[in-house]
Formats: structure tokens, C-alpha cells, sequence
């Protein structure tokens, strides 16, 4: 039977058409397809929260890919490795206390575990803006990101959610948002976004898993924005604080929702 080019056409259209709109009023909404968005997603799709990522670039992974200096294997400590061990992730031991693992694997693995687990993920999608009610965030203002690249005069979707996590690494990109835009003071000392430190390996994989939390009313931070946000150092090619974070909120979340 000869393969229709519309047929394949429509398949495409349908499907992912039918698939968006059932994440448009979600329990959880996530910006950042990085180990933390990722790990916090499987985690409430797993207790069958309906949970959705949304992720700017092509891929997932956020800089999980590239190790160090674009050598693909990364270190985690003890209490990490048992997240990887979880997933099924290979491990060996460098030295007591520090766990090599494949990059690619360790991506590849987390994402396949996260869709499996029942999340949905929509790479090439930008959070543009938040929804805002009664100083409460509630939801992700989208366009493509293709759009915002071209700097076409697009107007974007909305999609609503109990509650929004940015893990958009450094960037910070949905607080930023929220800081710029909607009068909210942030739950930080400064009641702003108090910025990276400079790398610290040692103290930033605590305080990324301390700084992970609700950052004003409807919105929490995981990964390398809580970092950013709550003013903690950055850590380097070590990714345990990542997928711990990203734990971290799952399980606050879970005893929210």
C-alpha cells in the first residue's frame, strides 16, 4: 500500500493538535526540559498528576548533554546517584563519594522515563509571559520559539495550571517575568531576583536543593533558577543538586495538590 503524503500530514496535525489541547489546564506546568523540570515531572506523573513541560530549544536535557567542556559524562554525589539508580542509569564509582554516568544516557534515560511515566513534553514552545490572577501565578503565556527568534509580531496561546515551575536554568526566565511585569514581591530577602554567584560546587548542590521552593504564590523554582533566584552560587558540571531539586519540589508538590 503506497504511503499518503496528506495522510501523513493530517496524522501529524491531529494528533499533536489533540495532545496540546489536553495540557492547556494542567495540575502542574513546567518551563525547562533540563534534569530538574524533567526529574520533578516524573515524579508527579508518576502519582498520575497531570503534569506538562514546556521547553524552548529542539532538544531536552539543558546542559546535561555536554558534561564538562563537552565531555559527556557527569558526577553526582551519594544521595544522587540513588535517583539515577531509579531510572535505571549506569554508575561507577570515581572516587568514594563521586558517581561518573554517561550524559547521554543520563538525558536520554530521564526523558524516555519521564514520557513514559505520563508527562507530555513540547520542545520548540517559549514562555513568553505568565498568567496572573489576584497576584497569584496560574499559568504560561506560549509562542513558538521560532517566533520570538524571528521577531515576528505573533500572538501567543495561553494555558492554565494549579500550579508553574520555572527551570529555566541561569535564566530564570518565568521569575524574571513575574518580577518585570506583575508587581509581585518574591518570597526572597530582597523581594527580587537576587542573582547568581560565582561557581561553588560544594555549596551550591545544598542550597540549590534549599532554594528550590515556592517563589510567590502559584510559582516554585528547581534546578539552576532557585540558584539564580534566591542569590546561591552556580555548581558546575556535578548534576546530583539538579535531579535533588527537582525531587524536591515533586514531593512538595505532592502533598499540595
Amino acid at each position: 500500500m503506497p504511503l499518503d503524503e496528506i495522510k501523513i500530514s493530517k496524522a501529524i496535525i491531529e494528533s499533536y493538535k489533540d495532545k496540546l489541547v489536553k495540557s492547556l489546564d494542567v495540575d502542574v506546568a513546567i518551563a525547562g526540559a533540563g534534569p530538574a523540570g524533567m526529574c520533578c515531572a516524573y515524579y508527579l506523573a508518576k502519582q498520575k498528576k497531570r503534569v506538562v513541560i514546556f521547553e524552548r530549544k529542539l532538544s531536552v536535557g539543558g546542559g546535561m548533554w555536554g558534561g564538562g567542556i563537552m565531555f559527556n559524562e557527569i558526577v553526582v554525589q551519594e544521595k544522587a546517584k540513588k535517583i539515577l539508580d531509579e531510572f535505571g542509569i549506569n554508575t561507577k564509582v570515581y572516587e568514594k563519594g563521586y558517581y561518573l554516568a554517561d550524559s547521554i544516557e543520563a538525558v536520554s534515560t530521564i526523558c524516555s522515563q519521564t514520557v513514559k511515566a505520563g508527562a507530555k513534553i513540547f520542545n520548540c514552545l517559549s514562555a513568553e509571559d505568565v498568567m496572573v490572577r489576584v497576584k497569584r501565578v496560574c499559568g504560561l503565556v506560549l509562542n513558538w520559539t521560532a517566533v520570538e527568534i524571528a521577531n515576528l509580531h505573533v500572538d501567543p496561546i495561553t494555558m492554565r495550571a494549579d500550579i508553574v515551575i520555572d527551570a529555566t536554568g541561569h535564566a530564570a526566565e518565568v521569575v524574571r517575568i513575574v518580577e518585570k511585569k506583575s508587581g509581585i514581591r518574591l518570597k526572597t530577602k530582597t523581594g527580587k531576583i537576587m542573582g547568581e554567584q560565582s561557581m561553588w560546587a560544594e555549596v551550591a548542590e545544598d542550597t540549590i536543593v534549599k532554594n528550590s521552593k515556592e517563589v510567590c504564590s502559584g510559582l516554585y523554582v528547581c534546578g539552576m533558577a532557585a540558584n539564580a533566584v534566591f542569590g546561591g552560587p552556580r555548581m558546575g558540571p556535578i548534576f546530583g543538586g539538579m535531579l535533588l531539586s527537582g525531587q524536591k519540589v515533586a514531593r512538595e508538590l505532592l502533598k499540595r495538590l
